[in-house]
């Protein structure tokens, strides 16, 4: 999804001649383990690159989706009725409220509600434990494969070239002027490219890429898993449906009583990216998931699994996620990737920032 929304941004440049590779196809991946939950003003991150790259996307999502929509006739699945996040423990609501505060005080809303408000808003859920709901309005859930595929359509229109299931093999340099080289193609199994610009967004693909440059920048794969809910009806109030958030579990409702319930939070042992991709996920992890989803929305017992799944997250190691800077070494190249667990959230901005930085 970063790639392909960086792909869409710069065709909106007419000075840009913009080329895709890829080694698979559109939303795959990350992207296709994704829940796309967008927490930005819920998020506790309220300064820095952090809050900023959040607030940047949190602009941009507003215009991106009816956008894409009017350009591609494409219909975009999203949730934005806010997101709820069920706070249990009494301890965490003067920081919860301070966050409000501050929050108001950049524009935005974030409501606190009393146990007895959740239920009266939301009566699926099970306010038992919950010491207060913490409710954002202007968050909001979506489809991540919907949405990419929406980005690589829009922006082919615009121009963009996209060779799917062509893997980067290696990289043309020119004799460096300065301190610094310049990259001017890049090599796929069967073609050569030749590049002005160099932008990375290969997630889990990243280190191999940058050792091939002989600059390895290491980004480790975190699984998380998932799955899909069928009720007979929906949960709650069917004109209110927000995404909620339980001790870091997410529901999420899809209409017609269909929910996805994640995800795991899971680190492999120190193992090459091959053998991760290999692993197969512990079922006793993701039960522990629907469990703890259905400790805070009984109902949810009722369901029937419709699917599982499974995918990998590219976490940065020994530096702060997401990587949005040039390649150390090269004067043209650039990185945007390991975005962890907030890839949804902040591809729009990761896109814009990299515009900035080429223009």
């Amino acid at each position: 999804m970063v790639g392909a929304a960086i792909a869409y941004e710069l065709s909106l440049c007419p000075q840009v001649q913009v080329t895709v590779v890829d080694r698979s196809v559109p939303a795959r991946g990350s992207t296709a383990a994704a829940l796309g939950v967008a927490m930005a003003v819920i998020s506790h991150k309220v300064k820095g690159r952090n809050w900023k790259l959040r607030e940047r996307s949190l602009h941009r999502y507003q215009t991106l989706i009816p956008e894409l929509e009017a350009l591609t006739g494409q219909t975009i699945q999203r949730n934005t009725q806010g997101i709820l996040s069920l706070c249990f423990e009494s301890d965490d609501l003067p920081r919860w409220r301070s966050l409000q505060e501050i929050r108001q005080g950049q524009g935005y809303q974030l409501k606190l509600w009393e146990p007895e408000q959740v239920r009266d808003r939301c009566p699926h859920l099970s306010t038992d434990r919950v010491a207060a709901g913490i409710y954002s309005p202007q968050d909001f859930q979506v489809n991540p494969k919907e949405l990419t595929q929406a980005l690589v359509a829009a922006a082919r229109l615009n121009g963009v070239e996209f060779r799917f299931d062509q893997s980067v093999v290696g990289f043309e340099q020119a004799e460096p002027v300065g301190e610094d080289a310049f990259c001017t193609a890049v090599h796929t199994a069967s073609q050569t490219i030749a590049a002005d610009r160099v932008i990375i967004a290969a997630g889990l693909g990243t280190l191999p890429l940058t050792q091939a440059l002989n600059q390895p920048t290491a980004v480790g794969p975190v699984l998380g898993q998932a799955l899909r809910l069928h009720l007979d009806a929906p949960l709650g109030k069917p004109e209110f449906q927000p995404v909620v958030n339980g001790h870091d579990i997410h529901l999420v409702p899809l209409g017609s009583g269909d929910y996805w319930v994640g995800a795991t939070v899971e680190f492999p042992p120190e193992t090459s990216l091959e053998e991760a991709l290999a692993m197969q996920p512990e079922a006793e992890r993701l039960e522990d998931v629907q469990q703890g989803a259905i400790a805070y929305c009984p109902a949810l017992a009722t369901g029937t699994i419709t699917h599982r799944w499974s995918g990998l997250r590219p976490r940065p190691q020994g530096q702060a996620a997401p990587v949005i800077k040039p390649l150390v070494g090269y004067s043209n190249i650039w990185l945007a990737t390991g975005h962890y667990r907030n890839g949804v959230l902040l591809a729009p901005a990761t896109a814009l920032a990299v515009r900035d930085l080429l223009l």
